[in-house]
């Protein structure tokens, strides 16, 4: 996929309808199965709403990447700086448009994004330890496991539906500055 197709920007209010449909159809329900990021059997129900998009849009000390391609969404990641690190969660690209490589040129520009923007050393992010062959994907992408386990939040519906009662976050870690390469993409504030 030609990066050059592909430019950044921070979300803003007026974009949050669009963000709270493409994460929807990026994890949850048939739309989700086109693509290999489902969740939809280990959750149903919502991923997110648009109070929970809003949030993120409005931290003041994050932001929310959108990737768009000829002026259509087409994926987005939340990046909100704490202190030495940055974390990465809500990571969405359209169904259709998974495996072709777009998920990597997203997830190296949110670290360049980090490292310029904050100075982060590194990233983080949970990620439900049962997903196996998502976790194999970021560790391709020099993320490591850390054994570190946090609960999921059983009995919050906006978080989704768990289908089983065994989920929790694994926190993966990788180091930012040492293999960031310089951005293929514009970006705009």
């Amino acid at each position: 996929m030609p990066t050059s197709e592909l430019t950044f920007r921070t979300a803003i209010d007026a974009d949050i309808p669009g963000l709270v449909e493409l994460i929807e159809s990026a994890y949850r329900g048939d739309s989700s199965r086109a693509g290999w990021t489902t969740e939809a059997d280990l959750l149903e129900g919502q991923r997110t709403d648009p109070d929970g998009v809003a949030a993120v849009v409005r931290n003041a000390s994050g932001r929310l990447l959108i990737a768009e391609r000829e002026g259509e969404l087409i994926a987005c990641c939340q990046l909100e700086h704490r202190g030495d690190h940055a974390y990465f969660g809500m990571f969405a690209v359209r169904p259709t448009l998974q495996g072709g490589g777009l998920g990597k040129v997203i997830i190296a520009e949110a670290e360049r994004t980090a490292l310029a923007a904050w100075g982060a050393r590194e990233m983080w992010m949970t990620v439900i330890r049962q997903r196996e062959e998502l976790i194999a994907w970021y560790e391709r992408r020099g993320y490591r496991r850390t054994g570190e386990l946090s609960p999921f939040p059983y009995g919050d519906e906006r978080f989704g539906v768990p289908q089983r009662a065994d989920l929790e976050f694994e926190l993966l870690v990788k180091p930012l500055g040492q293999d960031v390469p310089p951005g293929p993409a514009r970006v705009t504030p």
